[in-house]
């Protein structure tokens, strides 16, 4: 686990505040008003905020990494809350998971056999902790993946990864998905005010149903897709090929996108 250094101005800032409490309480500086300095305290928050993502000292993104051992199969749950969720596929074997983390939100691992099970939770972090999930998952086993969340958004890039069932769900942010090629139950994405971007990669052969709602607007790339029924679109290949991926996608306010994604592209 890697934890980084706090910026200096931070440093300054608590130090210098702290100082000048001391020496105020000693009666050893005149009583001085501090108002006209709030807009200086809110920039420097603002700077912290940008070069670490977060408020705190301590509760920036932390790096981890799990070995994968013995595990066969795995399941990953991520209840995010506020903060953006990014999954992809690993690129070194021998881990089972990896990627960074807000402070106190380590994914939590239980082993059964040979099946694990990883679970995240935004409810154990500080308040003020808004570094973003970024998770790599091993490619050489099947995955069940749940991941909600409310304000945050959710970005997915399965491609790669054995998935034997997804849900993705959100109130307000967007969720974008790159499906994968190995796909068992499917893949569903669904918010409520959010935006829903499904992109098949070239090649795969995919059917997505539509679960869209009256306020809900429709995009559909038809270079790409072709319609079977009022709700349910298929690549051109679909008919031809031997496995076919199945994916949902539902909003109530935003818009859904169906698009083809090149190999290669993100």
């Amino acid at each position: 686990m890697r934890v980084e250094r706090p910026p200096y101005i931070l440093i300054a800032l608590l130090l210098g505040g702290g100082g000048y409490l001391l020496l105020r309480n000693f009666r050893l500086l005149p009583e001085a008003d501090l108002a006209p300095y709030a807009p200086l305290i809110l920039i420097l928050l603002g700077v912290q905020l940008l070069l670490r993502g977060d408020w705190g000292i301590s509760w920036a993104a932390q790096a981890f990494g799990i070995t994968r051992g013995t595990v066969r199969a795995a399941s990953l749950e991520a209840y995010s809350g506020e903060l953006d969720v990014k999954v992809r596929a690993l690129r070194r074997e021998g881990r089972l998971i990896a990627g960074s983390y807000t402070a106190r939100s380590r994914p939590d691992l239980a082993v059964r056999g040979e099946t694990a099970r990883l679970t995240m939770q935004r409810g154990r972090t500080w308040l003020f902790s808004l570094a973003d999930w970024e998770i790599g998952l091993a490619r050489d086993l099947p995955w069940n993946v749940l991941v909600s969340a409310f304000l945050g958004e959710i970005e997915m890039d399965l491609r790669g990864i054995p998935i034997n069932r997804a849900e993705l769900g959100t109130g307000f942010g967007d969720i974008r998905i790159v499906l994968p090629e190995l796909v068992g139950q499917g893949v569903r994405a669904l918010s409520t005010f959010g935006n829903v971007t499904i992109a098949v990669p070239e090649g795969c052969a995919a059917t997505v149903r539509i679960r869209r709602k009256p306020f809900a607007r429709l995009q559909v790339d038809e270079r790409y897709f072709m319609r079977l029924a009022d709700d349910l679109y298929a690549t051109l290949n679909y008919a031809e090929a031997e496995r076919v991926t199945y994916a949902e996608m539902g909003s109530t306010f935003g818009t859904l996108r169906l698009v083809s994604v090149q190999a290669g592209q993100v």
